[in-house]
């Protein structure tokens, strides 16, 4: 059976919780639908888990999703939904809770990568966002102690200034002009049908990004590193924290 590519909500709202959805088919404990509020992964930010609640009731745990080459999500369930509700409409439910807590340490490290680059010539070589703490890996030079309070100091600064975060879609042609938009020295930004996303802090920032964010700074929280370590040579890896809002 040939699949539409799956409609991601999440790209126009990153608060979306709860959705509604069409069962297009499921196999080997795998559901696709024809669209999702769940997250597939990406950019070192986890897939989202929760519910699928059935048209006659039942509930079905969703412990991961993936997007496939064709542009479809798959959720990985803990089991298939009965044959006869294939077609039939289904409610998603996310984890909020776990979902929020990535969401804002994806915003803050987008804080802390733009400060890194602008004022420290630091390109990321790698990230991975966990709900309770998140480590990033910079390319940096002359690596100091003293380095980490000016990050922290000035990460803070940036996230009491209330920037509002949006997102939009540019063409594939822009982003090439738009070298600004890049964070990273070899991974590229997902592209899309010749569309790429970018995530903006007003004010203060724009990167390419298909990841899942807060509204606004003020929503992350306080900032800190509570640990350094040396992967290489003049990579680094820094193991952060923010306290909720």
């Amino acid at each position: 059976m040939e699949l539409p590519p799956t409609r991601r909500i999440y790209l126009q709202d990153d608060h979306c919780f709860e959705s509604e959805a069409s069962l297009l088919t499921a196999h080997d404990n795998l559901i696709a639908l024809d669209q999702t509020c769940f997250y597939p992964g990406g950019g070192g930010q986890p897939p989202d888990t929760g519910i699928i609640r059935l048209s006659n009731g039942e509930t079905i745990l969703i412990e991961s999703t993936n997007a496939d080459s064709e542009d479809v999500i798959w959720h990985l369930c803990h089991s298939n939904p009965p044959p006869d509700q294939i077609g039939k409409p289904v409610q998603l439910i996310l984890n909020k809770e776990r979902r929020l807590a990535l969401m804002r340490y994806h915003t803050v490290l987008h804080v802390l990568n733009t400060v890194t680059l602008r004022d420290y010539g630091g390109w990321i070589t790698g990230v991975q966002i966990n709900p309770d703490y998140s480590r990033i890996d910079f390319k940096l030079d002359n690596f100091t102690p003293a380095l980490i309070a000016e990050l922290e100091k000035k990460v803070n600064e940036v996230l009491a200034e209330n920037h509002t975060l949006k997102s939009y879609m540019i063409s594939e042609e822009e982003f090439r002009k738009r070298p600004d938009l890049l964070r990273t020295l070899d991974a590229q930004p997902p592209i899309s049908h010749g569309k790429v996303r970018v995530v903006e802090i007003e004010g203060f920032d724009a990167q390419a990004c298909g990841g899942t964010h807060m509204h606004n700074t003020s929503e992350v929280g306080r900032f800190s590193i509570f640990r350094a370590d040396n992967k290489g040579k003049n990579n680094k890896r820094l193991y952060v924290r923010v306290e909720s809002a």
